[in-house]
């Protein structure tokens, strides 16, 4: 893991091969406490880094398909791999408040009695995320400049305005890339859940936990398009 600066994203997987990744950290602006679990998770296990070494094991080597091998950024395969790398947060924490207030908050030395409203207040703004998406939409298409899209997030989003302006400068670099996080999460979680759901109704009896993990391992694990995500 590696503390960088002067990055458009808060964190970046850069994987090397042989299931080796190493993880940059951006630390332009001050990381809160739900970020620990969220930059773990997405980045490393069970997002990125497993993702990748995955393909790598049951593609590159399994089935000698070297073609994936090469990871392409701009493409529909980010949607799956970002959205993946986020709904695997909740996979892998599906208690993650119980653990970041009696663990996380002490160890940063954060008031845990306060825990309670920091997540309902966290809940609450979580349900802005696509406003994220319209400035990029506005931005990009030339419908406003960027002072105006850092304004609509400070309004839509309820950004502060540094990290407004952070995100501004994912759009310019990235551009229509910010539809994979949170529009990818959405669909990999429905992609997921119908999955389980459907084998829960052949069998009750299975844990619902367990089939959650097997069937995120089946989707990073085999050969996949943007559009199989909605059948």
């Amino acid at each position: 893991m590696e503390f960088v600066t002067g990055k458009p994203w808060s964190g970046y997987n850069w994987f090397k091969g042989n299931a080796f990744s190493v993880i940059q950290i951006n630390t332009d602006l001050p990381i809160f406490i739900d970020r620990a679990i969220d930059l773990a998770a997405h980045e490393g296990y069970p997002g990125h880094h497993v993702n990748n070494a995955l393909l790598e094991q049951h593609l590159v080597r399994g089935r000698g398909w070297v073609e994936f091998s090469v990871y392409p950024l701009y493409s529909p395969q980010s949607l799956i791999a970002e959205g993946s790398a986020n709904y695997g947060i909740d996979v892998c924490f599906p208690d993650r408040t119980s653990y970041e207030s009696q663990v996380l908050f002490p160890l940063a030395g954060i008031d845990s009695a306060r825990a309670a409203k920091y997540y309902e207040v966290e809940e609450l703004v979580a349900k802005l995320s696509y406003a994220g998406n319209e400035a990029a939409r506005r931005f990009l298409n030339g419908l406003c400049t960027r002072d105006e899209a850092i304004e609509w997030l400070c309004n839509y989003a309820l950004m502060p305005q540094d990290r407004a302006a952070k995100r501004v400068s994912f759009f310019e670099c990235y551009r229509s890339y910010v539809i994979n996080y949170n529009l990818g999460q959405d669909l990999v979680k429905k992609f997921v859940m119908q999955r389980v759901e459907r084998r829960l109704a052949i069998n009750p009896a299975q844990d619902q936990a367990l089939a959650m993990w097997e069937e995120l391992l089946w989707l990073l694990s085999t050969p996949q398009v943007a559009s199989n995500l909605t059948q």
